[in-house]
């Protein structure tokens, strides 16, 4: 089943983003995700994303040794 994007999703969209192939728009993607995240303090949490990291750093500090070191997460989801 194809996925049909909606021209009219953003009105604010570059029309010309829609002439550019899809792996230039991941990279466009890409800068604009760094964009973002160079200014964090910019994007403020909702209430709901605030508590889950609560939720997660208490669960952390309860049991240390459950947490996953980064390497372990990314060879398992390479070897997916």
């Amino acid at each position: 089943m194809a996925i049909t994007p909606r021209r009219d999703y953003n009105p604010h969209m570059e029309p010309s983003f829609d002439h550019v192939t899809p792996a230039e728009r991941v990279l466009y993607v890409q800068d604009l995700w760094d964009r973002i995240a160079a200014e964090p303090d910019g994007v403020p949490l909702s209430e709901a994303q605030r508590l889950e990291l609560r939720r997660r750093v208490e669960e952390h500090r309860a049991d240390p040794g459950s947490a996953v070191p980064w390497e372990q997460v990314l060879a398992r989801a390479r070897a997916r």
